[in-house]
């Protein structure tokens, strides 16, 4: 054994400081919420969901009523759509102050998750205008997710604008105080919707090890996401009641996309660059712009990837307990060709035709994504998408 090929590991890592924790464990909402409220300060929290999650499940009427006890439940605004439309942010404002809420309790998956980020940034950027000289606090969000998309664990507020088009606001104090994750919470996720939304968890997950400035401690937290992601997914196909399986499948999401302070904001990576393009667009959820983008995106990595990030893309072999091709290229098509069969097994495979995507669009998807300056990697980028149709 030697090292004498291998990158000395050198970077840097910071928590985010706006994160006072995280909770885990079937029934933990019950005393992490009035926790995290009496940590916060919180007198009146306004919840925000989905009308879904609101009218088909007793999730929201229990979440009001563990707020009640503690008196500070405000009102739940549920006009949350998918790809979070500028329309709900809006109301969502004027909702908030209306009760006079100091928090925001946001229950569901990303789309309740970053409208509430978005909320308190257009918040805070109104009473900026209206307060002279201090700039004021930032509110703080607790968020309860339902699904698996990870959106609690960043400080990326992204919402669909009234011309359809996606906009991301950053700022380190959008990132939410306070996580729950309750596997109990889950078990009236529709199957689809929990299922793709792990295939998203394990789209930051893989795209975590090529993505420029994470520092190794998470891209080994990313192999064990990954490691767990595949199993976890295919047991809670299997029994959908599976407490052990869900509240794992939390964990691992959790895993997928560490709390940690960015400096530089952007997409994770290629796949999730197309995803963008694609989900408000044409309508296709986040979870399945994953399940359609991460196998072929993960392939092209064995063409386009330096040495150093194909062979942390190999290493994912390691913890799927999976001998290796016996090339760094080949595992990294191993892996490409694993998350097909994990799509396939989960019954979430789709293709562009299914969605509607026009053929004719290829390029312009194509160029919104990667810009046109490198012609080749344009061209391989092109083949991706045709490869999905």
């Amino acid at each position: 054994m030697t090292t004498a090929n291998e990158t000395v590991p050198a970077g840097s890592y910071a928590y985010t400081n706006t994160l006072e924790g995280v909770y885990y464990g079937p029934k933990c909402v019950e005393t992490a919420l009035p926790e995290l409220l009496d940590t916060l300060g919180a007198k009146r929290a306004l919840i925000v969901t989905g009308k879904s999650l609101r009218d088909k499940t007793g999730i929201v009427e229990k979440i009001e009523n563990i707020l009640k006890k503690s008196s500070a439940f405000g009102a739940t605004f549920s006009e949350i759509g998918e790809h979070t439309p500028e329309a709900g942010i809006e109301n969502g404002v004027s909702k908030f102050r209306e009760v006079d809420a100091d928090i925001i309790v946001s229950v569901g998956g990303g789309s309740p998750v970053d409208a509430s980020k978005a909320i308190i940034f257009r918040l805070q950027q109104q009473r900026a205008q209206e307060i002279s000289g201090k700039e004021p606090e930032f509110f703080r969000q607790i968020a309860i997710p339902t699904t698996l998309s990870a959106a609690e664990y960043t400080s990326g507020a992204g919402y669909t604008n009234k011309q359809g088009d996606k906009v991301l606001h950053n700022h380190r104090k959008l990132s939410p105080a306070g996580i729950i994750l309750d596997g109990e919470l889950t078990l009236s996720t529709p199957e689809q919707l929990w299922l793709s939304s792990g295939m998203r968890a394990l789209d930051h997950a893989v795209e975590n090890l090529y993505r420029p400035g994470v520092p190794l401690p998470m891209k080994k937290l990313c192999h064990a996401a990954i490691a767990d992601l595949f199993r976890f997914l295919v047991l809670s196909k299997k029994d959908s009641k599976d407490l052990v399986a869900r509240q794992r499948l939390q964990v691992a999401s959790w895993m997928s996309l560490w709390p940690r302070e960015v400096k530089m904001h952007g997409s994770l990576g290629l796949s999730h660059t197309l995803g963008h393009k694609l989900g408000a667009t044409y309508g296709i959820p986040h979870g399945i712009t994953s399940c359609l983008t991460l196998a072929p995106v993960v392939n092209l990595q064995a063409e386009i990837a330096s040495q150093e990030d194909k062979e942390y893309l190999a290493e994912a072999l390691l913890y799927l307990r999976e001998p290796s091709t016996g090339s760094v290229d080949g595992d990294v098509r191993k892996l490409s060709s694993m998350i097909t069969s994990l799509v396939q097994e989960l019954g979430l495979q789709r293709t562009l035709s299914q969605y509607g995507v026009p053929t004719t669009n290829i390029e312009q998807i194509a160029i919104r994504a990667v810009g046109q300056e490198d012609e080749e990697l344009l061209s391989k980028v092109k083949i991706v998408l045709e490869s999905i149709y």
